[in-house]
């Protein structure tokens, strides 16, 4: 059914439950997967750049390297990327460009202010996508996840 899904994340404990719930996902259907691994810029921080330009030092790499090792891990075909930019654009492009058939994102609730800062860049991932967008909100504990990690 699901034979190849985007995994995406923002780096955020919400979204990082997502890639444990599609993780499994994709272990049960034995899909190949892209994990996406999408850093945004916040507005304080667009706004400090435009003034002081600086590189901002993630965890983007070793976040992508440790999910890639635990989905090589469950036996999954998996690769990945890191990218920078609107979340909805980027998954959506990625989405597009690995044929995904579902994307597993998390969710987290944004307050009035969150969503007004998002202005017209905010988009929907539904909205550039023509696949199922699964949005992730069971929590799969550390020692569920490594159970099915370990050898059978």
């Amino acid at each position: 059914m699901y034979e190849r899904i985007l995994l995406a994340t923002d780096e955020t404990r919400e979204s990082l439950t997502a890639l444990r719930e599609g993780a499994l996902l994709a272990h049960r259907f034995q899909s190949s997967v892209f994990l996406l691994v999408v850093i945004t810029h916040s507005t304080g921080a667009l706004m400090a750049d435009s003034v002081y330009p600086a590189p901002r030092p993630t965890q983007g790499k070793s976040l992508l390297e440790a999910g890639l090792d635990r989905l090589h891990r469950l036996g999954l075909e998996a690769s990945g990327a890191v990218v920078t930019g609107e979340p909805a654009v980027q998954i959506g492009a990625a989405a597009t460009k690995f044929k995904a058939d579902l994307i597993v994102v998390g969710h987290r609730r944004q307050s009035l202010l969150d969503r007004w800062w998002s202005g017209a860049s905010g988009g929907y991932i539904v909205d550039q996508v023509g696949c199922s967008v699964l949005i992730a909100r069971n929590c799969v504990s550390d020692e569920e996840f490594e159970r099915l990690l370990a050898p059978r």
